[in-house]
């Protein structure tokens, strides 16, 4: 299926403006101008590694071809695509060389182009794992959009391929490299608000069209759970700074929803983590859902939004006080491939490596058997 049939109103259009429907304020006045002055300016051109795209739906036109400008290391010399038109006119724009314009069949000729490093692969999940793998095998290092696969056993035969290929394998946890989301897990750490306690995290969107490839179980894996829902197991994770031991969960998806018919709405799942750190995660595709909270013995901590492309907010409360903290603004897409090009010219283990994409997979298997079978799931 070529990635040009993807929906307009997808999650990650949903996640650009992602204010809409949300009880969160925009980013006005003072605020917004400090967003604007923060914003990083790259430095004057140094190496660069090239990037080839495989996939050009709304996510690649609209966020990461966009994000090259503002890398320092990375710029994208190929296009891989099965939409000629859509991708000549996408090479004019980018200054990509119409000999470096691929399809899905001669895909594997990458390994002849010189000017390719990087593989960024932005496809329908159940995809991921042969255009990894595929990539691995034309000699380059690839970076795969989240989910990783469709199950763990896809995440382990595309690790061992990079591996066997001696590749580098991250995965597009784009939250992972971006200050709010970075100093949210500072506080954690140090205990700022104390030993932390609970854990609160909520990811979804009302999604649209029926048709869309999300809603297929076939090409997603799942529903809400594995496109959206995993931003709040990652929270999770990233703030307890520990793995879960067990799960509980529940689902429920609207009866005669004609956008339901393979894969469920709304999933609640629990975690608890070995120091005694309970999380209640909720995931859908019904609602509007974007915060991540820490709670301590002395307060609290949080983002809202925590999971937007742009405009992440943080609050802290301690006692009768409550405050905002602001930190620097950054590019999630540009900051997540600048971190994969230090990796490969440093021959440095990435942050989000592909065992990061496998645990949350076996993590989300967990949770859909506990939902299924109401009992608790030991991990």
């Amino acid at each position: 299926m070529s990635n040009s049939s993807l929906n307009e109103f997808t999650r990650r259009r949903f996640l650009k403006t992602a204010a809409k429907g949300l009880a969160v304020a925009p980013v006005t006045g003072a605020l917004f101008n400090n967003a604007v002055a923060q914003q990083r300016v790259p430095e004057p051109p140094g190496k660069k590694l090239g990037y080839a795209i495989v996939g050009l739906g709304s996510l690649n036109i609209n966020q990461i071809l966009p994000a090259f400008a503002k890398c320092e290391k990375s710029k994208v010399t190929a296009l891989v695509s099965g939409d000629p038109a859509k991708a000549n006119k996408l090479a004019l724009r980018y200054g990509v060389n119409p000999k470096s314009i691929y399809n899905y069949q001669n895909y594997d000729t990458l390994k002849d182009n010189p000017e390719v490093d990087v593989i960024y692969v932005v496809l329908p999940n159940s995809m991921h794992k042969e255009y990894t793998i595929r990539g691995a095998q034309a000699g380059k290092h690839i970076l795969c959009e989240k989910p990783m696969a469709n199950t763990p056993q896809d995440c382990q035969e595309m690790i061992d391929a990079c591996r066997k290929a001696n590749r580098k394998l991250m995965v597009a946890y784009r939250l992972r490299y971006e200050p709010y989301t970075q100093n949210l897990i500072k506080i954690a750490r140090d205990k700022e608000f104390g030993d932390l306690k609970i854990v609160l995290a909520d990811a979804g969107f009302n999604i649209g069209d029926p048709n869309q490839w999300r809603l297929k179980r076939e090409m997603a894996g799942g529903g809400s759970l594995m496109d959206i829902g995993i931003y709040a197991l990652q929270a999770a994770r990233y703030i307890s700074g520990e793995e879960p031991t067990e799960v509980n969960a529940v689902s429920y998806t609207t009866p005669n929803d004609p956008r339901f018919t393979e894969v469920e709405e709304t999933i609640n799942f629990q975690l608890r983590f070995p120091s005694g750190v309970l999380a209640n995660c909720v995931s859908s595709y019904g609602a509007g859902l974007n915060r991540f909270r820490g709670v301590g013995t002395k307060g609290w901590f949080q983002l809202e939004p925590g999971l937007s492309y742009a405009g992440l907010r943080m609050h802290v409360g301690y006692g009768n006080k409550m405050e905002e903290r602001m930190h620097g603004v950054r590019d999630h897409f540009a900051s997540e491939m600048e971190h994969v090009s230090e990796c490969v010219m440093e021959n440095k283990e990435p942050l989000t490596p592909g065992e990061e994409g496998l645990r949350d997979l076996k993590i989300m298997m967990a949770i859909y058997e506990a939902a299924k079978s109401g009992k608790t799931i030991k991990l």
